[in-house]
């Protein structure tokens, strides 16, 4: 799910510091708001923000975050949209609802494991790339 990546510039403390933040401003919006997807994005949005003319490495993780939060955004919201139809409306519990919400929920917690082991690493001065997010932060941030 994810590489070290070929990156030879070592940050500092101060950098490596803010860069795991940015991932751990969506660990810390799941607690807060848990079913409710948006909450997520809104919290690694806020950082990007603020981080946005930050250093480059810095920068970069918190492009990355900000992707995967996205993603999440993406599978979270049918998820829970059709959880409350069900729930509140006419629909019920089908088998494709089923290996919907399997799916949802194992990619939420690949996910979760990821944005700790990022953040833990990011930490330590390396440059965590995810395979499908870290192209995209490049062409994010150097473009």
């Amino acid at each position: 799910m994810w590489s070290l990546g070929d990156f030879s510039y070592r940050p500092d403390d101060y950098e490596s510091e803010k860069a795991s933040n940015g991932y751990l401003m969506s660990v810390v919006a799941v607690m807060v708001g848990l079913p409710f997807p948006v909450v997520n994005l809104a919290a690694t949005l806020f950082f990007y923000m603020a981080n946005r003319r930050s250093a480059y490495f810095v920068r970069w993780h918190c492009t990355q975050a900000l992707l995967s939060q996205a993603a999440m955004l993406a599978m979270n919201v049918p998820a829970l949209y059709w959880t409350l139809s069900i729930i509140f409306g006419d629909d019920t519990v089908t088998n494709l609802y089923l290996s919907y919400m399997i799916t949802v929920v194992l990619f939420n917690i690949l996910e979760f494991i990821a944005t700790v082991v990022a953040a833990v690493q990011t930490r330590r001065g390396r440059h965590v790339v995810w395979w499908v997010f870290g192209p995209l932060a490049d062409v994010m941030v150097r473009g």
